[in-house]
């Protein structure tokens, strides 16, 4: 016999007035929220999309990993430019 939507159980049954876990927005730190920061924004938005990654989940970690080569790398390429620049040669 096939379940119907009426006989599972009703994840958003919660007694509090807060948004449900899985809205966009829910994943942002006090300072984002006091700096004004939502997940309208592209900064918020980042910052909401890692705030949602789970460190138990292998592909989360992954993410991660790849977010920080992409946002990190960058930078240290420019270190290095900038140091064999001023280095003689």
């Amino acid at each position: 016999m096939r379940e119907g939507y009426d006989d599972l159980d009703d994840h958003d049954d919660h007694d509090d007035d807060t948004a449900p876990a899985w809205e966009a927005g829910q994943h942002l730190p006090p300072d984002a929220h006091r700096m004004g920061l939502t997940h309208h924004v592209p900064d918020g938005a980042l910052l909401d999309f890692a705030g949602s990654l789970d460190s138990r989940k292998p592909l989360h970690r992954l993410t991660a990993w790849v977010m920080l080569a992409v946002f990190g790398l960058p930078v240290v390429f420019y270190v290095l430019r900038l140091v064999l620049e001023v280095l003689p040669g």
